[in-house]
């Protein structure tokens, strides 16, 4: 049994077009925010990594604090008790080395969070897209059997 194609399917076919293109720039927005949290991830375990580092150390070791650029300072650590930690919006603020440690573990966390939330995310829409990448095939399928059957059609009526 042949389906027929109606305006319908055409109908369909347009309004699939349109939500895959508004899916995938979804998709890209999503990855692009993953790409940040990871970023974020990256650093902060760098900055966990650190302060257990500083830690053990001796007050008064030698350092190399980096300035960026692959470039760095020597410094003398001159307390392993207090450290400087970031607070937001710019302001910085002196916390214990066991605060700190646990500030930077916090955050860890709540990015863990935010990043499986938008891996969920992402699958969710990356299925979607190819949930309406294969209705957009069959679709298309059939639009072109009726395009084919429709000139087959005419040329039969011609005189």
């Amino acid at each position: 049994m042949k389906k027929k194609v109606s305006s319908n399917d055409q109908e369909t076919f347009r309004r699939l077009a349109v939500e895959l293109r508004i899916l995938e720039g979804t998709a890209e927005t999503l990855q692009a925010r993953l790409n940040l949290v990871n970023a974020a991830l990256t650093e902060l375990n760098f900055a966990r990594m650190t302060l257990e580092g500083v830690e053990k150390e001796t007050p008064d070791a030698f350092l190399f604090v980096p300035i960026g650029g692959g470039s760095f300072v020597k410094a003398r650590l001159e307390s392993t008790d207090k450290v400087i930690v970031g607070a937001g919006a710019g302001v910085s603020i002196e916390r214990t080395m066991a605060e700190a440690k646990q500030t930077v573990q916090n955050r860890i966390g709540e990015l863990e969070k935010t990043r499986v939330s938008l891996q969920q995310q992402l699958v969710q829409v990356v299925d979607r897209i190819q949930e309406d990448r294969d209705k957009l095939q069959d679709l298309s399928v059939r639009l072109g059997q009726a395009e084919r059957r429709a000139n087959v059609s005419e040329v039969e009526r011609r005189p």
